[in-house]
């Protein structure tokens, strides 16, 4: 069981770190026969609107050669919370992950310890504009800005869009110190991967999205491929999800007896940088 947190606790707190520690444009013409304006309405038009979302889940994370697969689930409800809880055995919860607005929490069931990190302290650690609407936009399959808790079609100016044969790629402008690109599908309007990268070097995040499902009238990921890049151990993560769901009712709040001891920060980025 000790593999399982350890993979979690590696796998939530490093992708994060990882990612803020590490063709011709095109102006006013037509993407697919609409102007910039109108696809940028399409793409935020076609991303998901729920209030919520569950589904079961596979995960398969990859350090290096070393792969474990686990079985769990993962809810969200909007502007409140993101919650990974992995039950590889018998629904039996071994390790969570939960992200608010407050910052990030991970536990560790088995050895009855947890991590708890402000969004206000890893953003003076990397200087990043990353924060929960960020991640909520990663797992909601959605484009974001840094800093803005939602994107509009107002917003049409503070991106480049680009276009390729079957695609069109759409880069925030005034970024601090990092880029950030949304891939989407011209003809389906789909986003299809975003990157977070470190501008200069080659620290950043893919967030791959694949196998759309139908949802509630609109289309939505079955699969997310996450990969670190520019660390020196190779770090993946595969989302396989099913039973996908839009249902809110239930519970969001973590409750930890006194059992639990706290692990700071900097323990884990130790294991991290072994």
């Amino acid at each position: 069981m000790k593999k399982y947190t350890y993979y979690i606790l590696v796998a939530v707190v490093g992708l994060f770190m990882a990612a803020c520690s590490s063709t011709k444009k095109l102006t006013k013409t037509t993407i697919g026969n609409l102007t910039e304006e109108q696809y940028f309405s399409e793409v935020i038009g076609r991303a998901p609107d729920w209030k919520a979302i569950t589904a079961k889940m596979n995960l398969t994370l990859t350090q290096s050669v070393k792969e474990i697969n686990v079985s769990g689930s993962l809810k969200m409800k909007r502007d409140e919370v993101i919650l990974i809880s992995i039950a590889p055995v018998l629904g039996i919860e071994v390790a969570r992950a939960e992200i608010t607005p407050a910052g990030i929490l991970v536990v560790d069931r088995i050895h009855k310890r947890y991590v708890k990190v402000p969004f206000e302290e890893l953003t003076r650690r990397t200087n990043a504009d990353l924060d929960f609407h960020a991640f909520q936009s990663l797992f909601m399959n959605e484009i974001f800005l840094p800093g803005k808790n939602s994107v509009s079609v107002k917003d049409v100016n503070a991106f480049t869009i680009r276009q390729d044969t079957a695609a069109a790629t759409l880069a925030v402008k005034n970024a601090k110190r990092f880029i950030y690109q949304f891939t989407t599908t011209i003809a389906q309007g789909l986003l299809k991967q975003t990157y977070i990268g470190m501008t200069g070097t080659e620290y950043g995040i893919k967030w791959q999205y694949g196998n759309f499902k139908d949802l509630e009238n609109k289309q939505f990921p079955t699969k997310m491929f996450v990969a670190v890049e520019g660390s020196k151990k190779s770090l993946t993560a595969m989302f396989d999800f099913s039973r996908l769901s839009t249902d809110a009712d239930w519970d969001s709040n973590t409750q930890l007896s006194d059992k639990y001891e706290e692990v700071e920060l900097d323990d884990i980025l130790k294991i991290l940088l072994k």
